[in-house]
């Protein structure tokens, strides 16, 4: 078992950067592949990037590939994004998620989520 309490995100202007924050409790984050998606309204519930337990391993999505990266600390149980060269369409809502099979982070199967994080960025 693990909670996830996300936090950083804002208004920001486009090209600008942010970094997200995912907190955890309970479980260690070292126990878990970790995870960030983003939803707009209207829209599903997409991965951003991904990080397996040992940090050996990461997948982005296309459309952040080049501008985000996901990193963990796993000290202080703790794993984030870096968002730089922010866009508009970058606007939603972000959660951070845990999951315990280390073997596959390209999925929307994660096992725990976070409240989520609104993210704004103007043009």
């Amino acid at each position: 078992q693990v909670q996830l309490v996300e936090s950083g995100g804002g208004l920001v202007q486009a090209g600008g950067s942010l970094r997200l924050s995912c907190a955890a409790s309970g479980r260690t984050v070292s126990s878990y592949a970790m995870g960030w998606f983003r939803q707009a309204p209207g829209k599903e519930r997409d991965i951003v990037a991904a990080i397996t337990r040992s940090g050996g391993r990461t997948y982005y999505a296309d459309s952040v590939k080049g501008r985000f990266t996901i990193s963990r600390d796993n000290a202080k149980n703790t794993v984030y994004l870096q968002m730089n060269s922010l866009k508009p369409e970058d606007t939603a809502v972000y959660y951070c998620a845990a999951k315990w099979d280390d073997n596959v982070i390209i999925t929307r199967r994660y096992d725990y989520w976070g409240q989520g994080t609104q993210v704004t960025v103007s043009s």
